[in-house]
């Protein structure tokens, strides 16, 4: 597919344009951006392809769309923003904060669990009910009362998309605002960043609507997804399917607060967050966190060689996700993310991923529509991310 681009590179980054055009002629692009800032300064901002093919919709400068578990670093941050005012304490039980949760196993449970997805409840055993996403209270009350998948603090889970309910329940009660709004008023609208959890009525922008992937029968079927295709109690098919329905492409969908899958954005979105993490906490007179917060946030906080929940190794920076190269593996290919050592960020279903490389004032961003196979990046994403470090190392 040849593709329009707009936007701009300078310099060497020209070379990033070149790679994400590559995206569109071989590697089955249909809409995207990305978005590199070095030392607060914008080097790459392009977009292109198509938005919406049923109607040839140009994906524009502002177009945004879901980027999934991207969101799951919006939500981290904001539960480090109160960390870091005295307001939310790490090692504290959740309990404190949220009484109701405590039980069936949970007790113990404190907020770092939470951020290590280490709280025990990666999924729901009974059905969530018909549009149970778009209803905060009811996921809520579904967190209190489910019984704990395994001890909490005694190994880790990818919470697929309660992380957003676990974390974003600890926002709302210590903040006093939901957890979109807390985003929106102390990080979003200061920085002019074009990132939501959950739309706001008064804001419009073209929506390019997600495109799943097809499936590739030749491509090695990894640990997760056999267990999601074959075992629907398990924690794989559990996390993954049993979401009463939700359809990501339903405007009610995307007004609904889903703080662990649901944000939408662009790269250009996505890096304007992450540029005050890039540089010691703050940017253009905004801060967010102290230099001494933004050190623990950048820190590995979990790793494992086998996630109860994806069934491969992962590395996790409280909240954050740090690289993860699991290519060794069989399928590992989809269970992939390789960033710098010193960064973090998140990386959203079907390859969209957002971080800050602190070691080289690198904040990146980069979203798609169509997505790939597997819950971390493919080669879309893997190639421009890869370019850029080339390039800063020079």
């Amino acid at each position: 597919m040849t593709a329009n681009i707009d936007g701009t590179a300078a310099g060497k980054f020209e070379r990033i344009r070149d790679e994400f055009a590559r995206n569109f002629a071989e590697r089955g692009e249909v809409g995207a951006s990305v978005c590199i800032s070095v030392n607060g300064e914008r080097v790459v901002d392009l977009w292109g392809g198509v938005a919406d093919p049923k109607t040839d919709e140009p994906w524009e400068r502002d177009t945004i769309s879901i980027v999934f578990s991207c969101t799951k670093a919006a939500t981290a941050l904001c539960a480090h923003m109160l960390v870091d005012r005295g307001l939310l304490a790490l090692h504290a039980p959740v309990a404190e904060y949220w009484p109701e949760f405590a039980k069936n196993g949970k007790e113990a449970t404190t907020v770092q669990m939470m951020l290590n997805h280490e709280s025990a409840v990666p999924a729901f055993r009974d059905p969530v009910k018909p549009g149970g996403f778009l209803d905060w209270g009811y996921m809520i009350k579904r967190l209190e009362d489910e019984e704990a998948f395994w001890e909490p603090g005694t190994r880790n889970g990818y919470h697929m998309v309660n992380f957003g309910w676990t974390v974003g329940e600890l926002v709302r009660r210590v903040s006093g605002k939901s957890l979109g709004q807390f985003f929106r008023d102390e990080v979003a609208d200061p920085l002019s960043a074009d990132f939501w959890i959950g739309l706001p009525d008064d804001v419009t922008r073209p929506i390019a609507p997600i495109l799943l992937a097809t499936p590739d029968p030749s491509a090695v079927m990894n640990s997760f997804t056999k267990n999601l295709l074959t075992d629907p109690n398990s924690i794989q098919a559990l996390s993954f399917l049993n979401n009463g329905g939700w359809n990501q492409n339903d405007p009610a969908a995307h007004k609904a607060e889903i703080g662990g899958a649901g944000g939408l954005s662009n790269a250009r979105g996505q890096v304007a967050m992450y540029e005050p993490l890039a540089l010691g906490g703050s940017h253009k007179g905004v801060k967010l966190v102290s230099p001494e917060r933004l050190a623990h946030m950048g820190e590995v906080s979990v790793a494992t060689q086998i996630d109860a929940t994806l069934l491969a190794p992962t590395r996790f920076a409280s909240g954050f996700m740090k690289s993860m190269d699991n290519r060794a593996y069989p399928g590992g290919d989809q269970m992939s993310a390789v960033i710098g050592n010193a960064a973090f960020g998140h990386v959203g279903a079907g390859g969209s991923i957002g971080f800050a490389d602190p070691d080289h004032g690198l904040a990146f961003g980069y979203t798609m529509n169509q997505m790939g196979m597997g819950l971390l990046l493919n080669e879309r994403g893997q190639s421009l991310v890869d370019a850029t470090y080339e390039i800063l190392r020079g």
